[in-house]
């Protein structure tokens, strides 16, 4: 299915739900409807176990956010939904979804769509291709963003992986600036964790619309191989239009026990940002919903540590 006719499919079940006003139900005010310093999302990887179990599907997600923890915005993850990018019947309806629940979309986190920076040119423009679906999907949803990765095969010098990635990457941004959207990318793993390399990646595209969603626990470079979590996420700031408090266990006093969130936020805040900040529990000790309210309750306390 092209795109012009996913969009009219697309429009049309959602018409046909009566849901014309879906696009403004889905922009709430913001979390907890007040003025902060930070607003709350929930990031889908956070039930990622009850998701692949099959307790729940990806159209509970919304709900799920919405009235186990009072969350106003979510970021999907492809995966969860692979094979629905162009089914304008289940976007719809997950659309109608968010707005019954008061839900903002803001991104989709896409994987599994190739290499943007593939030392191949034919496999670096296909991948860019792939991800074309993933845009359109964003776009029908309400979302500012696509979230993708810089990988490059781990083939080629610093500087030339730099290049590979920037250029897919500007192909990329170019097709969904025309969309009215975001592509941005996470530090995850490879080169990509390393925050100087992803920061001069983004200097190189030098566009607007593409920018970074920094993560406070990805940064393993390679086995063993770890970069500075504070330095990266400082150097990462500055093209960033999302943030992924990523969360794995927590001591008595309800600290997070591999980051100190609030030196964390200390440089986001530094930095100007006053967007959404994703909750991504990944711990195994507590269960998920356990995580997820515990680092709830860590970012709001930071938050009105630092008001």
């Amino acid at each position: 299915m092209n795109r012009r006719l996913f969009l009219q499919n697309a429009a049309a079940a959602t018409a046909a739900l009566g849901l014309s006003s879906l696009a403004a139900g889905c922009r709430s005010a913001g979390y907890g409807g007040r003025t902060a310093l930070y607003r709350i999302s929930l990031a889908e990887w956070s039930l990622n176990k009850s998701i692949r179990a099959g307790t729940m599907t990806n159209l509970d997600f919304p709900k799920v956010a919405r009235r186990e923890f009072d969350l106003d915005a979510v970021e999907y993850v492809n995966q969860f939904f692979m094979d629905k990018a162009r089914d304008g019947a289940y976007l719809a309806e997950l659309k109608r979804i968010c707005s019954g629940e008061g839900v903002q979309s803001l991104l989709i986190m896409c994987d599994r769509e190739g290499n943007l920076g593939d030392p191949d040119a034919d496999k670096r423009k296909q991948a860019v291709l792939n991800h074309h679906k993933w845009a359109d999907a964003a776009k029908f949803l309400g979302c500012h963003s696509i979230r993708v990765n810089a990988a490059t095969g781990n083939t080629g010098s610093y500087e030339e992986q730099q290049k590979r990635a920037a250029e897919g990457l500007s192909e990329l941004s170019g097709y969904c600036g025309k969309l009215g959207l975001n592509c941005i990318v996470e530090n995850h793993g490879g080169l990509s964790s390393n925050g100087g390399w992803l920061a001069g990646v983004m200097r190189l595209v030098g566009r607007k619309n593409c920018g970074t969603l920094p993560d406070f626990g990805n940064f393993t470079i390679a086995s063993g191989d770890r970069y500075d979590r504070y330095k990266g996420v400082e150097e990462l700031m500055p093209f960033a239009k999302g943030v992924s408090a990523k969360s794995h266990d927590f001591d008595t006093a309800g600290n997070e026990t591999s980051t100190d969130f609030r030196r964390m936020m200390e440089i986001v805040l530094a930095a100007g940002y006053k967007g959404y900040v994703g909750i991504e529990y990944e711990g195994s000790r507590l269960g998920e919903f356990e995580g997820i309210r515990a680092t709830k309750d860590l970012l709001l306390r930071v938050r009105d540590e630092l008001s």
